[in-house]
């Protein structure tokens, strides 16, 4: 799984982003139910997916400054 660019996320729109943060958050929880019932999973997802969130998140808190 490559990394999109942060470049690539600040252009999406409000709405894909909070679609895009919902669907990373999930996909978290789905790595976190598959480590605690021992199925077989990557462990480096949890690090990509981790990123992700952060950089959306971080995205989604300039955009609420710019507004005030």
């Amino acid at each position: 799984m490559a990394f999109l660019l942060f470049n690539d996320l600040k252009n999406l729109d409000s709405e894909n982003l909070i679609k895009e943060i919902v669907t990373t958050k999930k996909s978290l929880f789905d790595l976190r139910l598959k480590k605690a019932t021992r199925q077989s999973f990557k462990s480096h997802s949890f690090k990509h997916n981790k990123r992700k969130i952060a950089q959306l998140l971080t995205i989604e808190s300039q955009r609420k400054q710019i507004i005030k």
